[in-house]
């Protein structure tokens, strides 16, 4: 069996490692991969948005599998070029990655199925937004992108100046390209965040464990927004009733909702939902892995990867036993200085062996690349150390322990992944 996965960070990794544990022995291939991923997977130059390159790869090399990961190549509907072309995928189809790719999409679909989600109002004229905003009588307010701006689309405006700001920047400036033409303003949520990734078959939701991400740059939730500081697993706040809630008033009707739109949807549906005192809301989707929430989840997850993808392209996933180990994972990402503004690249990381691990943690490279021998940096998130243990506690001492002894010029980390679960 041979399996092509399509992305170059520390969720690839993760996927990757566990596609290796698979009882079915695959090769594994990677486009473009990075320097890390390589001791695990044979890495090849094709840009992971060149749809074209990677379905004449994927013919020529007569792979089985292509496990599309990130949301570009799924919106630029990479799935349904690879499905004309006879290969089995892992990853939803153009149509069903909207419900990431549009937040205005995602939004109005919500609303129309009465999904629970934020208020919100849709703008395409900044000067309307801006009347809007001046109208405004409580703050803080969300201002997103519509499009994909790798996790970083979304401002919570502390007051009026803030968010005229932010309009200015996302639909004058484009600091998020094409992304920002059309924006959503929503109210702000209050109550604990949740990650919940789910394998959907088109029919069948089949939840994993839950996840907490760390958005921000620094300590206590302050500095810039990224793509995500470190993650732990389970969520504390994510209890039984609450799976159950969301179950029933989110996971469900999205997909029904996905159906009776003609998008059906298959593959991993992230849910990023707030623990509200009205009970859960959705305030993203994400139409694949998140990064870093995989890392933790993959962690933990016990059952063989490759027969869940079987499962879910022969639509019968409801007949898939899947379970995930007992104990809790933690994952602290180590970013480069300056990371998500600029920040510079060819810095050697310290404290790797010589297959970009450290003994007793399992090291997912995010932005690395290899050069004679020697790690270097390659990326803003460079690498996700990430651990598992009986208990959150444990994850978190075994993942900062080895933290501490990799090195490089400039790096930084969050000293309070999971602070909040205790």
């Amino acid at each position: 069996m041979k399996i092509l996965v399509i992305g170059s960070g520390g969720r690839e990794h993760a996927i990757i490692r566990k596609l290796k544990e698979s009882r079915h022995k695959p090769q594994i291939f990677c486009c473009p991969g990075n320097g890390g991923i390589a001791a695990d997977a044979t890495c090849v130059p094709i840009n992971a948005l060149d749809v074209e390159g990677v379905v004449r790869y994927a013919k020529e090399e007569k792979m089985d599998w292509v496990f599309v990961t990130p949301d570009d190549p799924l919106a630029a509907g990479m799935v349904d070029a690879l499905n004309e072309a006879g290969i089995k995928t892992f990853g939803p189809k153009k149509l069903a990655a909207e419900i990431e790719s549009s937040k205005v999409f995602s939004k109005n679909m919500m609303k129309q199925f009465h999904i629970p989600t934020a208020a919100y109002e849709v703008f395409t004229d900044p000067h309307k937004a801006m009347d809007y905003v001046q109208e405004q009588t409580t703050f803080p307010i969300v201002i997103k992108a519509d499009g994909l701006a790798l996790g970083k689309g979304v401002i919570i405006a502390a007051n009026l100046e803030e968010a005229k700001a932010g309009i200015h920047e996302i639909m004058e400036d484009k600091v998020f390209g094409e992304s920002g033409s059309q924006i959503v303003i929503e109210e702000f949520l209050t109550g604990p965040e949740v990650s919940v990734l789910a394998f959907v078959d088109g029919t069948c939701v089949v939840p994993m464990v839950s996840s907490m991400d760390h958005k921000r740059a620094l300590d206590g939730d302050k500095g810039l927004n990224t793509g995500g500081m470190g993650t732990v697993a389970p969520n504390p706040f994510y209890t039984k009733k609450v799976a159950q809630q969301c179950m029933e008033t989110i996971f469900l009707p999205t997909i029904r909702a996905m159906n009776e739109l003609g998008r059906p949807f298959t593959g991993c549906l992230y849910f990023g939902l707030m623990l509200t005192p009205k009970g859960p809301y959705v305030i993203e989707y994400n139409c694949r892995f998140g990064d870093p929430e995989t890392q933790v989840v993959m962690e933990l997850l016990d059952s063989d990867l490759v027969d869940i993808m079987d499962a879910i392209w022969n639509h019968e996933l409801a007949h898939c036993p899947i379970s995930f180990r007992d104990g809790a994972s933690a994952c602290v990402i180590l970013a480069s200085g300056g990371y998500p503004k600029a920040y510079k690249k060819g810095c050697t990381i310290e404290g790797l062996d010589e297959n970009g691990q450290y003994e007793g943690v399992s090291v997912y490279h995010a932005g690395t690349k290899l050069e004679n021998g020697a790690y270097l940096t390659n990326g803003g998130r460079v690498l996700g150390v990430t651990a598992r243990g009986s208990d959150l506690r444990e994850a978190l001492d075994k993942a900062y322990g080895a933290v501490e002894h990799i090195t490089f010029d400039d790096a930084f980390y969050r000293r309070d992944i999971g602070a909040k679960c205790f």
